[in-house]
């Protein structure tokens, strides 16, 4: 079971909504919009997925890694190894 697998039908909704926004993006485009307001937009639409980044990346931490570390010290070494390299992805631009 995944970490996230409590939060699952939250998580599926954030990025409905998200997806609404990203849709409402290409709405303003479509329509000429103001150039700041477009990009007003996208900043809305990135902050929305950091957040679901980083719920995501804390539900592993304390699901995955701390279960891994309790029952294989090894692998849960490597699970956060993993999560620390998933971290860096996402601090990239």
């Amino acid at each position: 079971m995944h970490g996230y697998a409590l939060d699952k039908d939250a998580y599926l909704c954030r990025l409905r909504k998200i997806e609404g926004q990203v849709r409402g993006l290409q709405r303003l485009i479509d329509e000429d919009t103001y150039c700041i307001d477009v990009l007003t937009q996208i900043s809305s639409v990135r902050s929305a997925l950091d957040k679901v980044a980083l719920g995501l990346v804390d539900q592993h931490l304390h699901h995955c890694v701390v279960e891994s570390m309790t029952a294989d010290p090894e692998h849960g070494g490597q699970l956060l190894d993993e999560a620390t390299l998933a971290v860096e992805r996402l601090l990239q631009m």
